[in-house]
């Protein structure tokens, strides 16, 4: 069992879960646009995850304070991870196809694109020029039963391979 702190409030957070279902999201640093348009989509639908008894639970390879401004409105837990514990034992280590990978660059495109309209808006915060963990992150997913057993996880083959909603849902059930 890992216990994890929640940055938002420092509560803890035990994964897995003894009671409910955990989608534990290994994404990038902080505020990465991929990763920031990629969890829109779990904020959006978070009473629909709820429902089925998933617990979303969110980590960053950066540490608590570049990572805190980035997400005080997530509804579910953000956890700092800079010294990537967490990244090896689910084997999302960096690499260079993170961001080289051609399937990425639509993706870039329009997180970039969504990322300066909010950050123009103030509704987002720019990344670090610098982050820690650097920029080649890959994201992973791990699905854990109650209880501990997994049920299902992806390691990323570059910077937008992760689980939707929709398939974190069919895999839950």
């Amino acid at each position: 069992m890992l216990s994890l702190t929640a940055v938002q409030d420092g509560t803890p957070v035990p994964v897995p879960d003894p009671v409910r279902m955990v989608h534990l999201q290994l994404r990038r640093f902080a505020g990465c646009p991929i990763c920031h348009l990629h969890l829109r989509s779990f904020v959006r639908r978070h009473a629909e995850l709820e429902s089925a008894g998933i617990l979303e639970v969110v980590v960053f390879h950066s540490t608590t304070d570049e990572l805190r401004p980035h997400v005080t409105d997530l509804p579910f837990p953000a956890i700092a991870d800079p010294q990537r514990r967490l990244y090896r034992r689910f084997g999302a280590e960096p690499s260079a196809r993170a961001l080289l990978n051609p399937r990425v660059y639509p993706s870039v495109i329009r997180a970039v694109t969504v990322g300066t309209v909010e950050f123009l808006r103030g509704r987002a915060k720019l990344p670090s020029r610098t982050p820690t963990g650097g920029r080649l992150g890959l994201p992973a997913d791990v699905l854990f039963a109650p209880g501990g057993d997994v049920v299902a996880r992806k390691a990323g083959t570059h910077a937008d391979d992760q689980w939707s909603v929709d398939e974190v849902l069919e895999l839950a059930r």
